[in-house]
């Protein structure tokens, strides 16, 4: 009872003992796949005190998970953390140029410090048959929030000691993808890692009072069936692909369906438009956004 009643002091604590001050560097950079959170508590978020829990909300998601930046990855830091032993930074990221409020924060494991702003990562948007390559070898992939590896962070297990078995599934490692980070893995980091910044990426398609049959005529490969909160991936051969996070006991993760029967699906709640509609008409559009080999995408 005694180091049962410990351990919840521990946690209680925590808030108390993340104490922020002046960073000692300017700039971090990612060697490896780095999970980014909106909140400084990863001991909390990953494992607490016993190790063995992983805080996830009804629908079995980690919400603290903003993405997983990839190697090469320049962060500005902001605020210096320190929590026992460990240092955590508060940052900003060009590659993620809409953080939540609260800010983001890594764990300064994943990174190297530099007092000069280094490179920023470069990105080669690969060849349109690569990235449907891509898309479609992701097929059956979990989903999770915030997910943009589908191999996960092998070094979340190390660096937190996790103990649960019941964890031991790849979750842990954050091994899966959510809607926009399925196209983001599969263009290299390339595309916009949120679905507010896709439904402006690339170009428009007109598509305004088009019917299922009519629109799956004019969509080709590669283009984004999005609206704010999910997006859809046109591939080749009639199909479309997406990332889906199902709450009522369906199977969550990446699928594969037919074009016209999605399509269909989504038409019985939501209207093709040409634009982004704001109000609560704009709850029940969605956008068809072309971006591949268009200009200055071929690299970033």
């Amino acid at each position: 009872m005694m180091r049962l009643f410990a351990q919840i002091l521990f946690l209680l604590l925590i808030p108390i003992a993340l104490s922020a001050k002046e960073p000692s560097y300017r700039y971090a950079v990612a060697v490896t796949p780095t999970p980014v959170l909106n909140s400084p508590e990863f001991a909390v978020i990953f494992g607490g005190v016993p190790g063995n829990h992983i805080k996830t909300d009804s629908c079995g998601q980690m919400r603290e998970l903003e993405f997983i930046a990839l190697p090469g990855t320049v962060f500005e830091i902001k605020d210096q953390i320190v929590n026992n032993a460990f240092t955590f930074y508060r940052v900003t990221t060009i590659d993620y140029p809409s953080p939540p409020p609260q800010g983001l924060f890594i764990d300064n494991r994943f990174v190297r410090t530099s007092e000069v702003r280094p490179s920023s990562r470069r990105s080669i948007l690969p060849p349109k048959e690569q990235i449907i390559k891509q898309l479609r070898d992701a097929a059956g992939t979990p989903y999770v929030w915030g997910g943009n590896v589908r191999s996960g962070i092998p070094e979340i297990r190390e660096y937190y000691q996790l103990k649960s078995t019941e964890y031991r599934t790849g979750k842990d490692q954050l091994a899966g993808l959510d809607c926009s980070g399925l196209l983001y893995e599969a263009s290299g980091g390339s595309t916009p890692r949120n679905t507010s910044e896709l439904v402006h990426y690339g170009k428009g398609v007109e598509i305004d009072g088009l019917g299922p049959e009519m629109l799956a005529q004019i969509l080709r490969p590669l283009d984004l069936v999005v609206w704010p909160g999910h997006v859809l991936i046109v591939l080749d051969n009639g199909e479309i692909i997406e990332s889906r996070l199902n709450c009522d006991g369906r199977k969550s993760g990446v699928v594969i369906r037919p074009l016209m029967d999605r399509l269909s699906e989504i038409m019985r709640g939501r209207k093709p438009s040409n634009n982004i509609v704001s109000g609560k008409t704009g709850n029940k559009t969605f956008l068809v956004r072309r971006w591949h080999n268009i200009g200055s995408m071929q690299s970033k």
